[in-house]
């Protein structure tokens, strides 16, 4: 008989793979050819409880990373995954991909989960107005949140545990990225108010697309 594909179940059935994991503890570090781990599918799917056994009880590194030097935070849908790796066991949001990404930057390019990129613009360290390299949204990044408006994070209910990127806001934020005064006062205030929008929920996806993470 097969034995079950630890990361078919990191993303379908994580209980199953807790128990999986009693059985065999030397799993729980496991990486694809890619370098795509367990912690990486586990937060990821927004799989809570199974991120953080394999980093507090199973001492898988929380700063693993795969063959683009991506950490979890890289993948992460929602805002509750990434409070548990970088406020549970913090894991360094600054860190940058092979491309010289932070986890921020890499969600900007690619126009993805607008709330995860709110809460990362707003941890210490990170320069949301920092002077882009070469005019892209991802280098260029996400301003702090409008003067006025109040951002609660942590708190997230089930609806935007399964949301999607919508793809207008996506197409926004890249018309914005490639103006060429985006880095103005006028390009950045176009930035805000999309982030005012994206924040209040407007536009956004009412269901997901589950994307493949397996060959």
């Amino acid at each position: 008989m097969m034995a079950p594909n630890p990361f078919i179940l990191a993303a379908d059935n994580p209980q199953a793979l807790l128990e999986l994991l009693k059985e065999d503890p030397s799993l729980a570090s496991g990486q694809d050819e890619h370098g795509y781990s367990l912690v990486h599918a586990a937060a990821s799917y927004n799989h809570l409880d199974l991120l953080r056994a394999l980093i507090r009880d199973y001492k898988v590194p929380v700063d693993i990373k795969d063959e683009d030097g991506d950490t979890a935070l890289f993948v992460v849908e929602t805002v509750q995954a990434a409070k548990v790796l970088v406020e549970e066991f913090g894991l360094d949001h600054t860190i940058r991909d092979t491309e010289g990404l932070t986890a921020r930057e890499a969600l900007v390019r690619d126009g993805e989960w607008p709330k995860v990129i709110e809460y990362l613009s707003n941890l210490p360290g990170e320069e949301p107005n920092g002077a882009s390299t070469n005019g892209t949204a991802a280098d260029s990044g996400l301003p702090p949140a409008p003067e006025g408006l109040n951002v609660t994070v942590g708190q997230i209910d089930e609806a935007e545990v399964g949301e999607q990127p919508d793809p207008e806001i996506r197409r926004r934020i890249e018309e914005l990225a490639a103006r060429p005064d985006f880095q103005t006062e006028e390009g950045q205030a176009a930035l805000r108010e999309l982030v005012r929008e994206i924040v209040g929920g407007e536009g956004l996806a009412e269901e997901r697309n589950v994307r493949a993470r397996q060959d």
